[in-house]
C-alpha cells in the first residue's frame, strides 16, 4: 500500500470553501480502483491548514492515479488555493488496511 500526507496551507480567502473546491478531484479519485482512502481533515490549529490522508492499492495504483487526467487538472488549477506549497509525507507499506493502536488501554465490555 502506498499512503500520502499532505499538508495544504490554503490562502485565507479560499478556506472556507475549500472543501467544495476540491469537491470535484476528491470523488474522482475516491473512485478510482486502486483508492483505499482519500480523506480531507482541517486543522484544529490553524483554520487556513487542510490535512489529506490518502492511499493506494500499491505502487501501480498510485500511478494511475498521478497520471489521471483528474490528478492532472488539479495539479494545474489547486495552486491557486494554495498559500504555500503543499508538503508531503509519503511511503510504502506491507499492508492494505488501518492498524489498530495496540498502545490505547480499552475497557472491558
Amino acid at each position: 500500500m502506498i499512503t500520502i500526507t499532505v499538508k495544504w496551507d490554503v490562502k485565507p480567502e479560499y478556506a472556507d470553501d475549500y472543501m467544495e473546491l476540491t469537491r470535484e478531484f476528491t470523488e474522482a479519485t475516491r473512485a478510482e480502483p486502486g483508492c483505499l482512502w482519500f480523506d480531507w481533515s482541517r486543522s484544529v490549529d490553524n483554520p487556513n491548514e487542510y490535512v489529506l490522508v490518502e492511499a493506494f492499492r500499491d505502487g501501480a495504483a498510485g500511478g494511475e492515479h498521478v497520471n489521471s487526467e483528474h490528478f492532472k487538472k488539479a495539479m494545474a488549477t489547486h495552486g491557486e488555493y494554495a498559500a504555500s506549497r503543499p508538503k508531503i509525507i509519503s511511503y510504502e507499506i506491507p499492508q492494505d488496511e488501518w492498524s489498530e493502536l495496540g498502545e490505547l488501554q480499552m475497557p472491558e465490555a
